[in-house]
C-alpha cells in the first residue's frame, strides 16, 4: 500500500500535481469567499461544485464521506473540503484546500477584531448588542433543528435531557466532557434498536501507519498539553490546551463550538462574555467554517498572545484535532462503521450534544443578551426570519445589527 491517497488520475508528473494543487486551492477559495449560511448550506456548496461540476467525486462516495465527517468530532465541512483536496492532490492537496477555504473568513474576523476595539460610543454599543442578539437567533434555529434530525425518539430525548442537566447543575470545567460520555454510555445501552447503515468503500486511500501516527499525535496533544500546562505556566500553551481541546469535543456541527470555546475563554476571563457574543454574531456574516471565530477570540484575548500571533495559534489549534482525527479514522472506517455498537454511541452522543447547546443557549446567551422585551422582539424576529422564511444568516446579522443600533439611538 502506498503512503499517499490514490488521485484520480493514477501517474502525475511534478507539473500536473503543480497544477492540481493550485486547482484545488482556486476551487476552495472561491468556496470560501461564497460559502454563507453554515454548515450544513456548505455542504450543498461542495455537492454542486465537486460532484456535479467537476465530478471530483461520485454521489455514493460523498454521501459516505459526509457520514465518515459527521462521525467523528471537528468541523464538518472543513473536513469534507479537506478530504476532497486530499483524493485530487494528496496530503499537500488537502492542506492547500483547507486553507483556501478557511482563509477568507478568518481574515474577515481578524479585522473585525481590531474594528471592534476600536468602536466606542451608544451606536457602536448598539450594534455589537444587535451582533450578540444573532447569536440568540442562530443558537436557538440550531437546537431546534438538530433536536429533530438527531433526537427524534424518547430515549435520545432523555439522552439529551439527561446531558443538559450535567451542564446545568455542575460548576466543574469538565462538565461537558462529563455530559458526552453520558450520551456514549447511555447510546451504547438505549440507541441499539437501528439496524446499522452500510455503504461503498470511501475513495479517499490513507495508509495504516499514516493513520496510526494522526491518531497517536492526536492523543498526545489532548493529553500532553494540560500537562505542559501546569508544568510550564506559559499562557500560549494553556490558549494551545484551550482551543486544542475545544475543537477535540466537537460532535455534530460548528454550533456547538460555543458552549466549549465559551468554557475555555470567558471563564477565566481572558475574553469579556459581551466581546465574546458580538464576535459569535459577527461570524455569522462571514462565509466559510464557523471555527473561524476562534480567529477572532485570539486576536481580542487580554493576556498575550493577542494580535496576530493569537488569532494564528488559535485558529490552528482549533482545527488541528479534528483534521488529525479524520485522517486517523479514514483506514479504519469500512470495518469501524459497520458495527451496530459504534453506531449506537454516536446516536447518543449526538443526542447529548444537542442538550449541551441547549444549556448554551440559555446560559451565557441568552442570559447576558436578552434583557429588554425590545431585545426579545430582535431576537424573535432573527428566529423567525431563520427557520420560517429560510433567510441566509448574513440577512439576520444585518437585521439586528441595525435593530440593535435603532434601539440604542431612541
Amino acid at each position: 500500500m502506498h503512503d499517499h491517497p490514490h488521485t484520480v488520475v493514477a501517474e502525475h508528473t511534478q507539473g500536473q500535481r503543480q497544477d492540481s494543487l493550485l486547482d484545488v486551492f482556486w476551487v476552495a477559495l472561491k468556496l470560501g469567499v461564497t460559502s454563507f449560511g453554515g454548515p450544513i448550506a456548505h455542504l450543498g456548496y461542495f455537492h454542486k461544485e465537486y460532484v456535479r461540476k467537476r465530478k471530483w467525486i461520485d454521489e455514493q462516495s460523498y454521501a459516505d464521506l459526509l457520514a465518515l465527517c459527521q462521525f467523528t468530532p471537528g468541523p464538518t465541512s472543513s473536513k469534507v473540503n479537506f478530504s476532497l483536496g486530499l483524493l485530487r492532490a494528496g496530503y499537500l492537496g488537502g492542506l492547500v484546500s483547507w486553507a483556501g477555504f478557511t482563509l477568507p473568513s478568518a481574515l474577515a474576523l481578524l479585522l473585525f477584531a481590531y474594528g471592534a476595539r476600536a468602536m466606542t460610543g451608544p451606536l457602536s454599543s448598539g450594534l455589537l448588542h444587535g451582533l450578540k442578539l444573532v447569536a440568540v437567533a442562530i443558537v436557538a434555529q440550531a437546537v431546534w433543528g438538530m433536536a429533530r434530525t438527531l433526537c427524534p425518539d424518547r430515549a435520545r430525548a432523555s439522552i439529551a435531557g439527561g446531558g443538559a442537566l450535567i451542564v446545568l447543575l455542575s460548576s466543574s470545567a469538565f462538565s461537558q466532557l462529563g455530559a458526552i460520555l453520558f450520551g456514549a454510555v447511555t447510546g451504547a445501552i438505549l440507541c441499539r434498536q437501528h439496524p446499522p447503515t452500510a455503504g461503498e468503500p470511501t475513495p479517499i486511500k490513507v495508509s495504516r501507519r499514516v493513520g496510526i501516527v494522526s491518531l497517536a499525535a492526536f492523543l498526545a496533544l489532548l493529553f500532553g498539553l494540560p500537562l505542559l500546562r501546569s508544568l510550564t505556566h506559559s499562557q500560549a500553551v494553556a490558549m494551545t490546551d484551550a482551543f486544542y481541546r475545544s475543537g477535540a469535543l466537537v460532535f455534530g456541527g460548528g454550533h456547538v463550538v460555543l458552549p466549549l470555546l465559551q468554557g475555555a475563554v470567558v471563564v477565566p476571563g481572558w475574553v469579556d462574555n459581551d466581546a465574546f457574543l458580538a464576535g459569535y454574531g459577527a461570524a455569522q456574516a462571514v462565509p466559510g467554517p464557523l471555527f473561524t471565530f476562534a480567529t477572532y477570540l485570539g486576536a481580542v484575548m487580554k493576556p498575550a498572545p493577542n494580535g496576530l500571533a493569537g488569532a494564528t495559534l488559535a485558529l490552528i489549534a482549533i482545527f488541528l484535532p479534528g483534521l488529525l482525527l479524520h485522517l486517523g479514522t479514514l483506514p479504519f472506517w469500512e470495518s469501524f462503521r459497520r458495527r451496530s455498537g459504534t453506531q449506537a454511541v454516536m446516536r447518543g452522543i449526538n443526542a447529548s450534544v444537542v442538550g449541551l447547546l441547549g444549556t448554551a443557549l440559555y446560559s451565557p446567551i441568552w442570559t447576558s443578551s436578552v434583557q429588554t422585551p425590545p431585545d426579545f422582539a430582535v431576537a424573535l424576529i432573527g428566529f423567525i426570519l431563520l427557520t420560517a422564511w429560510k433567510a441566509p444568516p448574513v440577512v439576520v446579522v444585518a437585521v439586528s445589527a441595525l435593530a440593535g443600533a435603532a434601539f440604542a439611538r431612541l
